[in-house]
């Protein structure tokens, strides 16, 4: 059985395989350039360790499993233009590096290189796997789409923000367990239940995300401290803080989010400053051990012995206590 860091390597080796044009090199060097930033290719990696939950042939999987890193880093790469975000894994983002119009034609490039790559699929189950990859495709489009919505409304409900990081971010991962399990020749449920696995996993994963924005540590996530409350992002802490604050905290958030003209520090210590008062971190917390444990009551439905679910409970618990 193959471990998650042995997955990781596995998926880092076959990227350097996979080929890619040389002309026009303004179009392809930025896609070796975001391939080549490394990342923990966890993506991919669950690909890997769904088909190797079932079947130990995974050589059918490493090429639909690049697919999805390439979409995934393909994602990065436009989120990056539309969040206007300056760094991406401590390095210059791809639009900063090579220009805006370039990094958007070689998202695209990333894009329908992924899609070449999942056709690579064994033929007998070809069709069901790209069934799986493009309707996922799709909801993350949607997802960030709902998300560039937020951007002009004031308040956001948190039914509309967890819907919203579903599609962006946890089909994503529910699809890459899917895609896995089915090349692994897994029974039609146990896929589901997988993807469920992965789908509320995801949740608590971009909840995690959100939290680090605002109390994780620069140095390690590589991301400028306060992105989200700079640009006014409707995260799950900001819904929970405006959803419990008093009338003069709520008037202050408001006032944040309603600025044109701020001081970027100023505005980020203010706004940490009302949800330390109102535990939002700790609420945060709350809501991603809700879906962790979600997650495992779905893992534990798989229709696999307990030993061979080990690997996805440890990376689980990787997840929920990981600080990048």
């Amino acid at each position: 059985m193959f471990t998650l860091p042995e997955a990781q390597h596995l998926i880092e080796n076959h990227i350097q395989t996979i080929s890619i044009p040389e002309a026009p090199s303004e179009l392809y060097e930025p896609v070796r350039y975001v391939l080549s930033m490394g990342g923990k290719r966890i993506r991919p990696a669950l690909v890997i360790l769904a088909c190797d939950l079932f079947s130990g042939a995974v050589e059918s999987a490493l090429m639909p499993a690049v697919a999805i890193e390439v979409f995934h880093n393909f994602t990065l790469l436009h989120d990056d233009i539309m969040d206007r975000s300056e760094l991406r894994r401590g390095k210059p983002a791809v639009h900063v590096k090579f220009g805006e119009n370039v990094a958007i034609l070689s998202g695209d490039v990333m894009s329908i290189m992924a899609s070449r790559l999942m056709n690579q699929s064994p033929g007998v189950i070809l069709n069901v796997v790209q069934d799986v990859f493009t309707k996922t495709a799709m909801q993350v489009c949607e997802g960030q789409q709902m998300d560039m919505n937020f951007e002009s409304v004031l308040t956001v409900s948190e039914e509309e923000y967890l819907t919203m990081i579903e599609l962006k971010t946890a089909v994503l991962i529910a699809a890459s367990l899917k895609i896995g399990a089915l090349l692994g020749g897994s029974s039609q449920k146990d896929a589901e239940d997988l993807y469920e696995f992965g789908k509320y996993l995801g949740m608590a994963f971009q909840l995690q995300d959100d939290l680090l924005d605002t109390f994780g540590d620069p140095d390690i996530t590589g991301k400028k401290q306060g992105t989200d409350i700079v640009d006014n992002k409707k995260t799950y802490l900001m819904i929970e803080a405006l959803g419990c604050a008093s009338a003069a905290q709520r008037k202050e958030l408001l006032k944040w989010l309603t600025a044109r003209e701020f001081n970027r520090e100023e505005k980020i210590r203010s706004v940490t400053l009302i949800f330390d008062t109102l535990k939002i971190r700790e609420r945060t917390e709350k809501k991603i051990r809700a879906y962790y444990d979600r997650a495992l009551t779905n893992l534990h439905k798989l229709n696999r012995p307990g030993e061979r679910k080990t690997e996805l409970i440890n990376f689980a618990s990787y997840l929920m206590n990981r600080n990048r």
